[in-house]
């Protein structure tokens, strides 16, 4: 019994390590005040998370007799909280200060709001007419989770799957925009990833299902090649020969191979290939894929789509992580099938981007033979029954898993095949309620203030120097922008900045369509689905601006931002 408790305390320390919460070990008092702000923007349930796995671990080390005792979280939850007059205890349902002007920042100036207490959340909840279908990215999964616990309402949706259709979930508009993974710059995915696991952890503590976090386990390797190889170290050889690929390059020229002949194949995914044939095609490919002496001409069809997912399943670890391989297949286990999208969403940006990335492309391939299936035959229903075994068998775990009923796995993770496949656009959605604390982490940090003047400073600078280089004529107001104006600034652009009139209705694609339009001497060498408006500084890092973000509802939750037109990282 103490060993099982002991390594418990263990998988929890590791959990708090992923959180970013390793120095409430005592092990780096550095970044306590950074800690401390992280931890002010979590909701009640998100606290709730983090406090039973500290309690696990503070008694695991007790037993340990360690030197380096952890302080109780609840204390410093009391702490933050003392210090505004108002103590939470953890039975305490509000975990961010509210205030009667809504607007009013934890020093008592105006400015932004960025996230709700619980107990606004609550009322937002009942207060805002949504349909069953709608996903709500404005409040807490697990907070809604609890809500809905706690009126005894969460009953439609059920899990299980079977052959009913699925629900047409579909996300609400967000006149602020709509945040996709890979909109936001890496300092701010870092704590995305880090609320991200703590709110998937609470949306499963909450709903009663266990969330294990599974180790990663040592397997030899090859070290080169182009199947089992480790999809890092296969990327690192891709790199090489195209520098800035993401994706593996036989993985894509697998797909492109099967899309070449016709998506309207009867069985295709379904049909084997020769097997004699298959092996000795990925042996040829072995030899002579990146000489670029193998001839393509000699690979049907079905002998690419059987290569195609030999690749998934001879990876050294699974496509979805040895670390989350396991939440994933639990998904079909959460009672609604709104907790089950809300939960692979969160699984999904917890992938390391490679992962990530290979996953979006094959879903997104996945999803254009269903769209051939008066043809093909290859309904949602048979393609999730075809490819979940390659996403979803991994023998790192032992015998004991692979000998679970076996058809009742297979049935379950098709399930969860179907749901990633049919809302993988919700999937790459990163929840506004994620990006709000991440703002308030942002704004609250004594850090950010210095990057955000060496940014803004760097960022005129660019715009002075093009303007000056290229003899441009300099109005008066260029520094004092009058209220209701912002200036936009595009140095990759002929025409570097523009003042632009803030109205109810102007949508960011407007301003780059309007920056596209000015055509001066430089010949205008990008396209428009090339270029965006980003909103860098303030309380965001940086972020990729959706062309539907209304910019004066924006610029009101982020007014200290500037505003760039440029090029997205590819």
């Amino acid at each position: 019994m103490i060993n099982r408790f002991k390594f418990k305390g263990e998988l929890e320390e590791e959990w708090l390590k992923e959180a970013g919460l390793s120095n409430l070990f005592g092990e780096s008092s550095g970044d306590s005040l950074e800690s401390m702000v992280f931890l002010s923007t979590l909701t009640r349930t998100q606290k709730a998370a983090v406090e039973k796995r500290v309690e696990t671990v503070t008694q695991t080390m007790r037993k340990r007799n360690k030197q380096h005792q952890i302080p109780d979280v609840r204390d410093i939850f009391r702490l933050q909280n003392d210090s505004k007059g108002k103590v939470c205890d953890g039975s305490e349902p509000s975990t961010v200060r509210t205030s009667e002007n809504k607007n009013e920042t934890h020093d008592g100036t105006k400015g932004p709001k960025f996230s709700l207490g619980t107990d606004e959340q609550k009322s937002l909840l009942e207060d805002m007419p949504s349909s069953d279908t709608d996903i709500n990215l404005e409040i807490s999964f697990s907070e809604q989770a609890a809500n809905l616990k706690e009126s005894s309402a969460g009953k439609m949706y059920k899990g299980g799957g079977g052959d009913t259709l699925l629900p047409n979930f579909r996300l609400p508009k967000d006149k602020t925009g709509t945040t996709k993974i890979g909109d936001l710059a890496p300092q701010d995915m870092k704590k995305v990833y880090s609320l991200a696991l703590i709110e998937l952890t609470a949306l499963y503590d909450i709903l009663g299902t266990e969330f294990k976090q599974q180790k990663a386990v040592k397997i030899k390797t090859k070290d080169s090649g182009l199947f089992g190889v480790p999809l890092s170290l296969l990327l690192e050889q891709d790199q090489k020969k195209v520098p800035g690929t993401k994706i593996p390059l036989i993985f894509q020229k697998l797909i492109a191979q099967i899309e070449e002949t016709t998506l309207e194949t009867e069985g295709l995914l379904r049909i084997p290939g020769v097997s004699t044939r298959v092996k000795g095609l990925c042996q040829e490919l072995e030899a002579k894929f990146y000489e670029g002496t193998f001839n393509w001409e000699n690979v049907k069809q079905h002998d690419a789509a059987s290569l195609l997912k030999l690749f998934i399943r001879e990876l050294p670890q699974p496509l979805l992580t040895v670390e989350y391989l396991k939440a994933f297949q639990d998904v079909q286990n959460l009672p609604t099938r709104k907790q089950q999208l809300q939960a692979l969403n969160l699984l999904v940006i917890l992938l390391p981007e490679a992962n990530r990335d290979t996953l979006k492309v094959l879903l997104e391939f996945l999803q254009r033979v269903i769209d051939h299936r008066d043809k093909n035959k290859m309904t949602l229903k048979n393609v999730a029954m075809v490819m979940a075994p390659n996403l979803f068998t991994f023998h790192g775990f032992g015998s004991k898993t692979i000998e679970q009923s076996e058809f009742v796995m297979a049935v379950g993770t098709a399930n969860v095949m179907r749901f990633m496949i049919q809302y993988q656009k919700l999937l790459w959605t990163i929840p506004k309620f994620i990006v709000n604390q991440v703002r308030k982490q942002n704004a609250e940090s004594p850090k950010k203030e210095k990057k955000d003047k060496a940014m803004k400073k760097l960022l005129k600078k660019m715009a002075y120097d093009r303007e000056k280089h290229e003899k441009q004529e300099k109005t008066p107001n260029d520094t004092d922008v009058p209220q209701g104006v912002i200036r936009v600034q595009a140095p990759h652009l002929s025409k570097v900045s523009m003042a632009i009139q803030l109205t109810e209705e102007l949508k960011a694609g407007d301003i780059v369509a309007r920056f596209l339009s000015q055509k001066s001497g430089n010949v205008q060498t990008l396209k428009r689905e090339e270029v965006f408006l980003y909103e860098i500084g303030g309380n965001i890092g940086e972020r990729c601006l959706d062309d539907d973000t209304y910019m004066k509802d924006l610029y009101q939750l982020n007014p200290n931002a500037e505003w760039v037109i440029k090029p997205k990282q590819s």
